[in-house]
């Protein structure tokens, strides 16, 4: 095996690791900063983050150099988390999915497709401007969640799908 594969797949398996950390770090230390990073709600909305950040931390250890290198790490991890809010809306409120089991196999599958779509998308580096949109969407993407965490709208998404009514604004600050 090509040793640039076995660091991508030891980093797959850290990010992996890492999002499933993520998703109990705020039941284990609520506070506003782990509610940054950390689900608050069993919300599909929610659930971005635990791809957001690991693809986050996988595009600058593995786009190391110049941006360009990162650009396709960018809008991998972007379109990742668009890909589960899509698979999370049609799963869990179009089609009222309840199984842990769907969501683990939903997740994984979407951080190895987070780890090979740089390569699909590395021609795309070649195209002027196209450094600056992955950067500008990655960080509108991260400004979302940050708002979204503290001002959820009442749309779909956005509902806490466990029937607990537990929101960052019943912590006390």
């Amino acid at each position: 095996m090509e040793d640039s594969t076995k660091r991508a797949m030891l980093y797959y398996l850290a990010a992996a690791a890492l999002g499933a950390a993520l998703h109990f770090l705020f039941t284990w230390l609520p506070n506003p900063v782990t509610a940054l990073v950390s689900p608050v709600r069993e919300s599909v909305w929610e659930h971005v983050k635990l791809l957001y950040f690991p693809l986050l931390g996988a595009a600058l250890a593995l786009g190391r150099g110049s941006g360009a290198a990162r650009t396709p790490w960018l809008l991998s991890a972007v379109l990742t988390c668009a890909a589960m809010l899509g698979a999370g809306w049609l799963y869990h409120i179009a089609l009222r999915g309840e199984s842990l089991a769907v969501d683990l196999a939903l997740y994984l599958l979407l951080m190895g497709v987070g780890f090979a779509l740089p390569r699909a998308l590395w021609p795309l580096c070649e195209w002027p401007g196209t450094e600056k949109a992955a950067a500008a969407l990655a960080l509108l993407l991260g400004g979302l969640i940050v708002w979204f965490t503290f001002f959820p709208p009442e749309a779909a998404l956005f509902a806490d799908l466990s029937g607990a009514v537990r929101t960052f604004l019943t912590i006390p600050v």
